[in-house]
């Protein structure tokens, strides 16, 4: 298929990018904190850092690490939320030329042992809240250095104040002892006393290891390059440049980074394209706290918002969401999990900007596709591959289908990972022979490139041999007032194979199952059509947000 996508640019957007621009994130970071020293980088509980501190204290932190004797290439874990230590931590192990393993800080003993053991990583840096399950587990791994960070660390005189509030007050930090740990602010002040030694770093050695595919059985490692995530983060870059162009009225742009920066669509899109552009993102630690979130972005004229349908949910039904200054607002980026089209509307009669929703996955960085940003209305779809971006749909067989025809989504291009880590098994399984990495995700192409996804493979429903795909019903239901969340999986039926049933969390107490019944007669055909109703006060979530319909399904939640 030719890039039929191309015609469906937005015009000044390039069909290709340049990922030969910088030889390592390293790199990148490094012009960013160049030229935009005086800037600040990024802000925290209202404790800003400066481009030039951001250099300084990585460096300083990189030269610590050095000192331990770490060979070039060691895995070094991350297991914090979103505070000001994160950028720091990130930048330092890049530049000493080591690998970031993202650790999410709500892991179990069990899941945390099996990603330390399985990266090799020999070195972390956590906040004190998650150093109870680090101590349950660092004796089955190769952790040999262990920085240990609080909250305040990076406040100055607040800092110690944010601490006791943590410790004594809320009770957030459980007691916990690791022998040999260093505090975050000692490992910064012995490194100033370090030699940093910079190292020549190539687009082919490995910059992060982000694992993936809990849901599917065992977590995997996604082997990201150098080159992947330089690709992506210029790709990201372009894609916005329609919009960001002609403002010259925006001084500094103002992103904000409440999706966890240990998930690769916050990495990217919040962080690394964040500096490499000199923005200013504001971290916020707890974003399912969202009255403490909008408390932390009263004040900001936020330009862009990456977030999931979830959080865009909440936000909307705060009552202080009208706080906000979103008059410079530029883009507001949906993906993780489809964007809800009852959300798009109301984001879009709140804020005058649309959802612009897009794709990713781990394994690509991990931007595939997006809408163009000069869109105004919902469109359902997940928008066109990137610049040097192929996308093919292909059946079972691996031929590609005709347009309009639903199959795997196959993705090629300059941020796809190199394989997973150590499992070359596993790669094998997800590679074409042509080159194309093969996401499980199952969608058509119509005749303007847009793609539309229908359903993962795996989640899909099969009623009396017909195919129902639950994004489809989720999106109905949601539109039917006083329904705030709804999750549709499929349950074993004695008649025709399985049924649809659907989870739903009430906005409005009168809603009865009745309602939802009868709401549904009405827009979707028979065999679509929902058997039972479960009432529930939450659904269970992914640490980013994401429904989990398997747990639902399984009955484990």
């Amino acid at each position: 298929m030719d890039k039929i996508w191309l015609k469906s640019y937005p015009p000044g957007v390039p069909a290709e990018i340049d990922p030969t621009r910088y030889s390592s994130v390293a790199e990148l970071l490094e012009e960013a904190f160049r030229e935009h020293r005086d800037k600040p980088a990024f802000v925290c509980m209202g404790k800003e850092i400066s481009y030039g501190e951001l250099d300084a204290l990585s460096r300083k932190l990189a030269a610590w690490f050095q000192s331990k004797g770490l060979a070039r290439g060691a895995r070094v874990a991350i297991m914090m939320p979103n505070v000001l230590q994160y950028p720091v931590a990130i930048a330092a192990i890049l530049r000493a030329g080591y690998v970031v393993v993202n650790v999410n800080p709500l892991y179990t003993p069990r899941e945390l042992e099996h990603q330390l053991k399985d990266s090799g990583a020999e070195a972390i840096v956590l906040l004190e809240n998650f150093a109870v399950t680090l101590q349950a587990v660092m004796r089955n791994t190769a952790v040999k250095h262990i920085v240990v960070a609080a909250m305040g660390d990076l406040m100055g005189v607040k800092g110690a104040v944010v601490n006791f509030v943590v410790r004594q007050v809320k009770k957030m930090v459980p007691a916990w002892s690791l022998p040999r740990h260093v505090k975050f602010n000692a490992a910064i002040a012995e490194g100033e006393r370090q030699t940093f030694k910079p190292v020549q770093q190539g687009p082919d050695d490995v910059a992060f290891l982000q694992y993936t595919g809990g849901t599917t059985g065992v977590a995997k490692g996604a082997t990201l390059l150098h080159r992947n995530l330089i690709a992506n983060v210029l790709q990201s870059e372009i894609w916005l440049n329609p919009v960001r162009a002609n403002r010259t009225d925006i001084e500094q742009f103002i992103t904000v980074v409440a999706l966890p920066l240990y998930h690769v669509f916050a990495l990217t899109v919040c962080g690394l394209l964040t500096i490499r552009t000199g923005g200013l993102g504001v971290l916020i630690p707890n974003p399912r706290d969202i009255p403490g979130m909008i408390k932390a972005l009263q004040g900001y004229a936020i330009t862009t918002i990456p977030a999931v349908n979830t959080l865009y949910n909440a936000l909307l039904n705060n009552p202080d969401f009208h706080k906000l200054d979103f008059s410079k607002l530029i883009a507001a980026n949906g993906g993780g999990m489809a964007v809800q089209e009852a959300v798009a509307k109301r984001w879009f009669e709140n804020t005058h900007t649309p959802i612009i929703e897009g794709y990713g996955l781990s394994e690509t960085s991990p931007c595939v596709t997006c809408n163009p940003v000069t869109v105004t209305e919902y469109s359902g779809t997940i928008g066109l591959p990137l610049p040097s971006t192929e996308v093919s749909i292909r059946d079972d067989e691996g031929n590609e289908v005709p347009l309009g025809q639903p199959g795997e989504i196959c993705i090629r291009g300059p941020q796809v990972m190199a394989g997973y880590w150590n499992r070359p098994d596993e790669t094998a399984k997800v590679m074409t022979s042509d080159g194309f990495f093969r996401s499980g995700d199952v969608g058509f192409m119509n005749e303007q490139g847009f793609v539309k996804i229908v359903d993962r493979k795996k989640d899909m429903i099969l009623v009396s041999g017909f195919n129902v795909y639950p994004n489809e019903i989720e999106d109905v239901v949601a539109r039917l007032p006083g329904v705030f969340e709804v999750a549709a999986v499929g349950v074993p039926d004695q008649h025709s194979g399985e049924a649809v049933k659907l989870f739903v969390v009430r906005k409005d107490d009168a809603l009865t199952d009745a309602d939802i019944f009868a709401y549904c007669k009405q827009q979707l055909t028979g065999y679509k059509r929902p058997k039972i109703v479960e009432f529930r006060t939450e659904l269970p979530k992914s640490n980013v947000g994401k429904i989990l319909r398997r747990e639902l399904r399984d009955g484990r939640a």
